[in-house]
């Protein structure tokens, strides 16, 4: 895969490249802006399983980066598909936020702690030992357990937090259960997006600011990938991974002009 391949489709995580928390990064807009303007399919990607399409882009657009809600993808929205196709019409036990019980409901779901075919663990700011406790309790019982994603921390203003990552961590330290992750660096995650807009992986960029999720999984679902230097990985952690993006920029700002030079193959 070169860069001599026109690119017709683009994938970007959110937080860490587009925004940190609500602030808009300089040229997240201007990107988002390039997408539409040239008319290319586009989907924006996040582990968060806290908010719903609406809440993000509400939330984007407060930071003057306008998307539609079908243009967001995320977690618990992959977290559903997969539930959806492997047990259509089941039933859940949640621990998480309005992002993946709303993804839940809108798959026919029933949310229950009665004999739950799954367990499922999102991120949410308010874990509940009492529920934590109960999802142990099922796992041990029989439910299978999925977590939206594997991220061992989220940010926050005051600074890091446990997420989803940390409490599956205890969850299989209490039942000796691994849970299936949906979200990325599960390639299954880039490859669900690229199916919502019918894009081919050899046509499809990964931009991202995390070396050991962002990019690895692009680049295991076949896709060319930019990280930006906005987020968690520094340049001089770069080398110390097996693998490398196909492009390292300082920001988002810098891929605006690559839209048109990687469309025409340049």
């Amino acid at each position: 895969m070169t860069d001599q391949i026109p690119v017709e489709c683009w994938l970007t995580d959110m937080d860490g490249v587009l925004v940190h928390e609500e602030r808009a990064l300089p040229g997240g807009a201007e990107f988002v802006a390039a997408l539409q303007e040239a008319g290319l399919r586009f989907q924006l990607l996040t582990n968060n399983s806290i908010y719903t399409p609406r809440d993000l882009r509400a939330r984007l657009a407060a930071g003057g980066i306008d998307v539609p809600e079908e243009a967001i993808w995320t977690s618990a929205l992959a977290t559903a598909q997969f539930l959806h196709d492997q047990r259509a019409a089941g039933s859940a036990y949640v621990i998480g936020e309005a992002g993946l019980t709303t993804a839940l409901h809108d798959i026919g779901y029933v949310l229950t702690d009665r004999n739950p075919d799954y367990v499922v663990l999102g991120e949410t700011r308010t874990y509940s030992f009492e529920a934590i406790t109960r999802a142990i309790r099922l796992v041990e019982a029989g439910s299978r357990f999925i977590a939206t994603n594997p991220d061992a921390t989220g940010p926050s203003a005051q600074g890091p937090l446990p997420a989803t990552g940390s409490v599956a961590a205890l969850i299989t330290r209490a039942t000796g259960v691994t849970p299936y992750f949906v979200g990325k660096p599960n390639p299954l995650m880039m490859r669900s997006a690229l199916n919502r807009i019918d894009a081919h992986s050899e046509h499809t960029v990964m931009i991202g600011d995390r070396m050991d999720t962002d990019i690895v999984s692009g680049l295991e679902a076949g896709l060319r990938t930019v990280l930006v230097l906005t987020g968690s990985t520094r340049r001089e952690q770069v080398e110390r991974y097996p693998y490398r993006p196909t492009r390292v920029c300082e920001s988002i700002a810098d891929v605006v002009p690559l839209v048109e030079q990687f469309r025409a193959g340049g």
